[in-house]
């Protein structure tokens, strides 16, 4: 690897990761001011880098300072390359993939931020977008950034009521979507679903409905059709000069109660960290060919396929299909035809994928990959050594990517490291420049020293992590920085090597990773609890091979419902895939007559996790149990279910 290019810093010049490291841990202001300075376009500079306390939640960036985000997106490179590619965007069908320059995608969003500021949307009032992957989507988020109106993507396979909750929660005024989508070989509506979750929001005042098929799709009173809208707006749009500190997006993800929750990202502080991390992480240099295959919907895509990437004057690619379409190699075939330099991607799909033959990825030529990285979940060996010897042929840095929705970009990676640092497999090792890691024991301890684990905190604050969630400060407080004082608590557990480099153990609280899609499984359980024939419930996250973890639900019926279990059991899988989404959809429903509980009323999931691994020969500590006759009734239960399901297989 070429040696570190220092932060496009001259005064920097010459600095290793170390030293680098030091200082941004050491001297936050002048590490973090000196490259907002440079890297980023102020209208108005700013007059103090930082003022935050993480004992009482208060986190402030470059005060004083204004600026606008789609102008450090498109604007300035519009300004020096308007014919450089800003956006591939990967249709569903190999071969019609769809390129944009930072020229088309400025006057594309121009037009799409003309059609909400004469529709009425105003500054900071909050824009729903429920879209698959694709440049209107992006142009959305921009023409949002735009204005100063805050957009909260919401991933297009959830369903209406998650979109509806979503809505109200956020008080939007205003959805943009698609008439369809296009995934996979199949059409899914969109449009049908925005109309079903747009009946419970009443703060909705218009729908805008993009075209991604030629099909046409029943257009009611609020709707309008953006495409036809656009055409006749001008391709020019005065950007908003925004402070610092107002809000940028809103993204909603799961937590341990079953509310989801609407993290709060900030402008100047959140763009500085995307594009700084973007570029050293994944070692990207100007004229790559950018692959992150994430969704937009989730903050992957937000920071690696949007914001990052295009403050960096990147070409980004807009993956809209899947990994097995229309065969296994479609991932290596989309390198090759683009020439993609960093593949970024989740341990799911490669799991899934080193299921076939070697020759899906072999077949293709993958010369111009330079990097690879995984994101969503802890990589297990087996698909870490796959990707980097199948897929990089042992030649490129495979970077496994430590960081949360919570955390705006990515906090602990193999990169960046000085030139030839070893790179262990399956593991995050070296924080970020402005991360310092701590680990704490139960008692709130800081653990020192090394080949130590604890909880996974971070001692002081950096630029892009969020600033609240939504209407709840308090939920924040008592989420981040109330188990931990004076802490970030990410709710993970970590492993600190004898050489220092950190592991990620996983989650500390009832929150699931299914596909990289955090779910709380309390969530999971307000779903099945609607149920008239179902009091109770507890879900559990039990490993699978392919989607890293599944749900696993214990139901308990009521008598009079006890004869037709079965049918029971499939609504309340139809109820999950209507509340949440299909994914979220348990793999496993154990009926049982009663739940392990404590004396005062809490459910041990600790028991029921090890009922689902079948390891009940260590059972632990069950005197607290209010009777522990239950645990040997479930693990019977079990049996009796696993024996049901083998003979079925």
């Amino acid at each position: 690897r070429p040696s570190l290019p220092v932060l496009w810093l001259s005064h920097l010049a010459g600095k290793t990761y170390s030293d680098l490291y030091e200082l941004s841990v050491k001297d936050t202001e002048t590490f973090w001011g000196s490259i907002a300075k440079e890297r980023l376009a102020w209208t108005k500079p700013f007059d103090q880098v930082t003022d935050c306390d993480l004992s009482s939640g208060k986190i402030n960036w470059f005060l004083g300072g204004q600026l606008n985000v789609s102008v450090n997106c498109l604007d300035v490179h519009v300004a020096k390359d308007p014919d450089r590619v800003a956006l591939i965007w990967e249709k569903d069908e190999p071969g019609t993939e769809e390129r944009i320059t930072y020229r088309e995608l400025l006057e594309m969003t121009c037009r799409l931020a003309n059609t909400l500021k004469s529709y009425g949307v105003q500054r900071r009032e909050r824009v729903a977008i429920y879209m698959p992957v694709s440049t209107m989507a992006v142009a959305a988020m921009m023409a949002c950034a735009r204005i100063g109106a805050v957009h909260t993507v919401v991933f297009a396979g959830f369903s209406s009521e998650a979109l509806a909750g979503r809505i109200q929660d956020a008080q939007c005024k205003f959805v943009i979507t698609c008439n369809q989508g296009v995934r996979g070989g199949r059409i899914f509506d969109l449009k049908s679903t925005v109309d079903k979750a747009v009946k419970s929001c009443p703060s909705v005042r218009h729908v805008f409905v993009a075209k991604r098929t030629n099909n046409s799709v029943p257009m009611g009173k609020l709707d309008i059709s953006l495409d036809e809208v656009m055409a006749g707006q001008s391709s020019v749009c005065a950007p908003e000069p925004m402070d610092s500190e107002e809000m940028l997006f809103m993204l909603y993800t799961s937590g341990s109660t079953g509310k989801p929750k609407g993290i709060v990202h900030t402008q100047a502080g959140y763009l500085l960290y995307a594009s700084l991390t973007h570029q050293y992480v994944f070692d990207y240099t100007p004229g790559d060919v950018f692959g992150c295959v994430a969704d937009i919907g989730w903050i992957t895509g937000h920071s690696y396929v949007v914001y990052g990437p295009l403050c960096n004057g990147a070409t980004s690619v807009l993956f809209e299909s899947t990994p097995v379409y229309p065969n296994p190699g479609r991932y290596w075939e989309t390198v090759q035809r683009l020439r993609i330099n960093q593949f970024y991607g989740a341990p799911t799909a490669i799991r899934l994928l080193l299921k076939y033959e070697e020759n899906w990825v072999k077949k293709y030529d993958r010369s111009s990959l330079k990097t690879l990285a995984s994101v969503g979940e802890p990589i297990n060996h087996e698909a870490w050594e796959w990707f980097h010897n199948v897929v990089g042929d042992g030649r490129c840095p495979l970077v496994d990517t430590w960081w949360q929705t919570e955390t705006g970009g990515v906090c602990i990676a193999p990169l960046p490291a000085e030139p030839g640092a070893e790179i262990r497999p399956a593991m995050a090792m070296r924080p970020f420049f402005g991360i310092q890691p701590a680990l704490l024991g139960e008692k709130g301890q800081i653990i020192t020293g090394n080949d130590v684990s604890g909880a996974l905190c971070i001692s002081q604050p950096w630029p892009g992590m969020a600033r609240t969630i939504f209407g709840d400060h308090q939920r924040f407080m008592d989420a981040y920085f109330k188990p931990y004082q004076g802490q970030y608590f990410t709710g993970d557990g970590a492993y600190r090597t004898e050489d220092g480099y950190y592991q990620i153990t996983g989650r500390m609280d009832d929150v699931i990773n299914i596909s990289g899609h955090r779910l709380g499984t309390a969530e999971i359980e307000d779903a099945l609890d609607e149920h008239p024939d179902v009091p109770e419930t507890a879900v559990i996250g039990i490993p699978h091979e392919i989607k890293g973890e599944v749900p696993f639900a214990f139901v308990v019926l009521k008598e009079s419902a006890s004869e037709n279990q079965q049918a029971v059991v499939e609504e309340l899988r139809h109820l999950v895939a209507t509340k949440i989404a299909k994914y979220a959809v348990p793999d496993n429903f154990l009926v049982v007559k009663r739940l392990p509980k404590t004396r005062s009323g809490k459910i041990m999931r600790r028991i029921l996790r090890k009922v689902a691994m079948q390891d009940t020969s260590n059972l632990g500590d069950v005197s607290t149990l209010d009777d522990p006759s239950v645990v040997s009734e479930i693990i019977e239960a079990h049996k009796h279910y696993r024996s049901h399901k083998e003979g079925r297989l």
